[in-house]
């Protein structure tokens, strides 16, 4: 079993584990539910877009909400939204459900929740629903070179 994502770091040697779960339902807290990992361990990609039709996405625990006034002050943009499915399919060239930060369609800047890094492992989307990836999140981090703010409510 292999994603663009799962591709992405086998080749850049990113140690990851892959997690499998019976996917109904898209959304962080039936991942969480599904796998029997904590929610506030899985991570949410969500896609958003900032000043100008430009883009980023924003990496949160599944039990927080993304802070769009926040975000937009932090990056330095007057505003922020977050985008339809359509675009971020698009973008990303992942179904929503099982959108993943690594390997995007486009390369997007990458913002991570500061929480993030309090836990040794999280699970994040694989870029296929029911396909999650336990790994470090200074992993992420450094493969994706994220800037690690406070964005969540």
């Amino acid at each position: 079993m292999s994603t663009r994502a799962i591709s992405y770091l086998k080749k850049k040697k990113i140690p990851y584990e892959v997690v499998k779960y019976e996917h109904h339902e898209k959304g962080a807290e039936f991942a969480a539910s599904a796998t029997g990992y904590p929610l506030e361990h899985t991570v949410k990609t969500l896609v958003v877009e900032l000043d100008r039709k430009e883009y980023c996405l924003a990496l949160l625990p599944g039990h927080r909400a993304l802070d769009l006034k926040k975000l937009a002050s932090l990056l330095g943009v007057k505003r922020t939204a977050m985008v339809d499915i359509k675009t971020a399919e698009r973008l990303t060239g992942y179904l929503v459900g099982g959108i993943s930060p690594f390997s995007t369609q486009q390369r997007l800047q990458t913002v991570m929740e500061s929480s993030i890094l309090d836990h040794a492992e999280i699970l994040i989307n694989a870029g296929q629903r029911g396909v999650m990836l336990k790994m470090a999140p200074g992993d992420i981090v450094n493969t994706l070179d994220c800037k690690v703010i406070s964005i969540a409510k």
